[in-house]
């Protein structure tokens, strides 16, 4: 249904002749389309999911700024101290006051650069918050706007804000991809296989949470711990989702050392898979929510199974049909009489006609693969092939031109010719 709005919406913004009345009925329809009705955030009111503080993608549009990391501006690691902060504040400062560079036009723009790293790196509560967004955010976020963007881009205002709303939707664990090899008779016949890939797993040392065991998260100071904030651009009000603490309304400063707050690892993982009879080479067999976890614990991947087939040394394979070749010898191909041939239940004996030859073939109905789903059979197909003696004793050679001369019959020629 939001989909649908969304859809109407924009097409409304773009080729709505009457501006005016598209605003009307926006500012009715942005409350419930989008993110339900607009709330105050309550004293003492939190919003946790099941990772409370687990990174999540919120709609806006960005703008963006140019501005240098202000630990890069002081020339300082992100873990020095407060003493090495000031003391590297004073050297620059004194280096770039503009009463000490007047030759120099830049030294005004790069002295007001480092007081504006060290008022914020000075500050703890500010360093916080800052460490937190990193300095293009932090700016947006100091200028009273939201961290993630304020404003909306030129042209149609919907295009990021639907794009990102149709994105989170689809977001989830990731999905993995790994092949299987199979024996010809186990694809024909159906098998069961115990499948072990790689995956993310949830973290064993944090259990999937990112942060160590017994961590106490502090109130985000952005949202006040309501896990939203309020964007205003015009006639436009918006409820969006906190980019500083991810809309849990929490914050923390240290993270899991094993998964570095990712809140997963690379984990082997396993699965039994039932191989239905008739599959294929190259056929995909998709396994639901055996993918990689989800650190929103509400949708894993899916694992996707690629089935790769071993050629088989007597049957060969086309869709539900097998194909086998039989050597007859020129007894055989000329008098008749009965050959055993293999079929995928074990051998059978076939009739042979007087004079087949070379490259015939006879059918045998419902002797191929079971089709998929069905309880349909294909069909086997038996080709026949001459072989041709490579030595004829000499015996056999006097058998045979006597008979030319004499004018002999077929059956009589055979048998001279087969000793």
């Amino acid at each position: 249904m939001a989909r649908a709005a969304a859809s109407r919406l924009a097409a409304a913004a773009t080729s709505s002749p009457t501006r005016e009345l598209f605003a009307r009925h926006l500012a009715a329809a942005a409350a419930t389309a989008w993110t339900g009705p607009s709330r105050l955030p309550e004293p003492g009111r939190e919003r946790r999911s099941a990772s409370w503080w687990c990174p999540s993608r919120s709609f806006h549009a960005t703008r963006r700024m140019n501005t240098r990391d202000y630990y890069d501006v002081l020339g300082v690691s992100k873990d020095a101290s407060a003493p090495d902060i000031k003391k590297a504040y004073y050297a620059l400062a004194k280096k770039f006051h503009p009463d000490t560079n007047k030759d120099d036009a830049n030294a005004e723009k790069k002295f007001q650069e480092v007081n504006r790293a060290y008022e914020v790196l000075k500050d703890d509560d500010k360093r916080e918050i800052y460490d937190q967004l990193g300095s293009e955010a932090y700016e947006r976020h100091a200028a009273g706007g939201d961290p993630a963007g304020q404003g909306f881009p030129q042209g149609n205002p919907f295009g990021d804000i639907f794009g990102d709303i149709f994105d989170n939707a689809c977001r989830g664990g990731q999905d993995v991809k790994v092949s299987v090899e199979l024996s010809f008779m186990e694809a024909v016949q159906g098998c069961r296989k115990t499948i072990t890939y790689e995956a993310d797993t949830f973290c064993g040392t944090c259990n999937g949470s990112g942060v160590p065991p017994g961590t106490v998260p502090k109130t985000c100071k952005t949202c006040k711990g309501s896990g939203v904030i309020y964007m205003k651009k015009g006639i436009f009000s918006l409820e969006c989702t906190c980019s500083l603490c991810n809309g849990s309304g929490k914050i923390v400063k240290n993270f899991c050392k094993t998964c570095k707050g990712e809140q997963v690892v690379k984990g082997k993982m396993s699965v039994k898979l039932d191989i239905m009879a008739g599959i294929d080479d190259n056929d995909i067999m998709k396994v639901f929510g055996k993918g990689g976890a989800d650190v929103e614990r509400n949708k894993p991947g899916d694992l996707y199974v690629t089935i790769k087939v071993r050629e088989d040394p007597i049957f060969r394979r086309e869709s539900n049909h097998v194909h086998v070749d039989s050597v007859l010898s020129i007894a055989q191909a000329v008098l008749g009489g009965t050959v055993s041939v293999p079929t995928l239940t074990g051998n059978v004996t076939v009739k042979v006609r007087q004079g087949t030859q070379p490259g015939e073939k006879v059918v045998l109905r419902g002797k191929g693969i079971k089709a998929k789903n069905s309880s349909v059979f294909g069909n086997q197909y038996v080709h026949f092939n001459i072989r041709i003696p490579t030595e004829v004793t000499q015996r056999q050679r006097e058998l045979i031109e006597e008979f030319d001369k004499e004018e002999c019959t077929d059956r009589e020629r055979v048998a001279a010719a087969s000793g």
